[in-house]
């Protein structure tokens, strides 16, 4: 029988890979709307077309009687999710938007590759999540070949204070992707719904004290599209992926993200490819390579732990359940995990989360 723990790395690399085509993909086309709507007013738009698209997707599932399975958030996560919502929601697009203004472009797309290196740091030294010499050496070639696609010859930083407000947005960031994990066990469209409304709220704030004006409806509707597919979509597999796979790993698939940016700009706007683009998806592939081929197996011993998630019956979950639930294929409700002590292959996902 094919166990969760055997199939569930598989699957968080296929969603965290899809969570960076869905938001690098999002580069060629907000390139194309900048035109016409201010870049802090286009992120508030697109943050609000996830918060209501999947609000909206929740709705109408609910309505058809097709209630979601996944665990609701909890009172003991509102904490992580206020936090998740000012870091990355509101925190991040501010600093971004005024380092912005303040640093050359070329400056800022290095800056900005901080990112996965400061999740991968704060997960591994802060939240203690393991790693290895190969999970490393995949995250430092992957940011290489990040820096590498957006160099753009000698950056121009000039006054430290925009580099360093960026550098503080990817920190902000950083810290989301990590708390987030906290929150993964829950149901990822809930997650995201409510951190699109909380970003979009603030974005669009900012966008209209600062004098913008709202396009017309056509460009709304086209942002709305775009914001509930690369940033509402998008982060639910993220979700799922820190789910299985941990921050540090997460962030490195998403890490990709320039590089399908760089490559649909290429075949949407014709831009010719430099040597430079061939190098980093070396350096990316290699990365990749790097973390898929790994294997980490020894043995282990499981705590004595009570949650609720999604979940479906394999070793881990050996339980009683309750009048109502058809323990039949995948189910939520609140379970027990007795201590046990075994040896698999396995990711630090939220079953596991011991000391090496």
């Amino acid at each position: 029988m094919q166990t969760e723990f055997s199939s569930a790395p598989r699957r968080g690399v296929a969603l965290a890979i899809g969570a960076a085509v869905l938001f690098g993909a999002s580069t060629p086309a907000a390139k194309a709307l900048l035109g016409s709507v201010p870049a802090v007013l286009l992120a508030g738009l697109l943050y609000f077309g996830s918060g209501i698209g999947l609000g909206l997707w929740t709705l109408v599932t609910a309505r058809r009687g097709g209630a979601s399975k996944e665990a609701r958030l909890a009172r003991c996560d509102v904490p992580w999710l206020v936090a998740v919502v000012l870091a990355g929601g509101v925190a991040g697009p501010v600093l971004l938007m005024w380092g912005l203004a303040r640093t050359s472009a070329s400056a800022a797309a290095l800056l900005l590759n901080l990112e996965g290196a400061l999740t991968a740091l704060l997960a591994w030294f802060v939240f203690r999540e393991n790693f290895d010499r190969r999970i490393a050496l995949g995250m430092a070639a992957i940011v290489a070949g990040g820096v590498l696609l957006s160099w753009g010859g000698t950056p121009e930083i000039g006054i430290p204070w925009g580099a360093l407000a960026i550098a503080g947005a990817c920190l902000a960031w950083a810290l989301d992707n990590n708390l987030t994990r906290k929150i993964s066990a829950a149901d990822p469209i809930q997650i995201a719904a409510i951190k699109g409304f909380g970003a979009g709220v603030t974005n669009t704030s900012i966008a209209l004290l600062l004098g913008a004006s709202l396009p017309p409806w056509h460009t709304l509707t086209l942002a709305a599209l775009l914001g509930l597919a690369s940033y509402g979509v998008s982060l639910v597999f993220f979700i799922l992926g820190l789910r299985h796979l941990g921050s540090a790993r997460t962030g490195a698939y998403f890490s990709t993200a320039p590089f399908v940016g760089a490559a649909l700009s290429i075949a949407v706007f014709g831009e010719r490819p430099t040597l430079l683009f061939f190098v980093a998806a070396t350096f990316m592939g290699i990365g990749l390579w790097l973390h898929l081929t790994e294997r980490h197996e020894h043995e282990h011993e499981h705590g004595y732990l009570e949650h609720d998630h999604w979940h479906e019956h394999d070793e881990h979950h050996q339980h009683e359940h309750p009048p109502g639930i058809d323990p039949r294929g995948p189910h939520s409700h609140p379970h027990v995990h007795q201590p046990m002590r075994h040896s698999h292959p396995h990711y630090p996902d939220i079953h596991h989360q011991h000391e090496h």
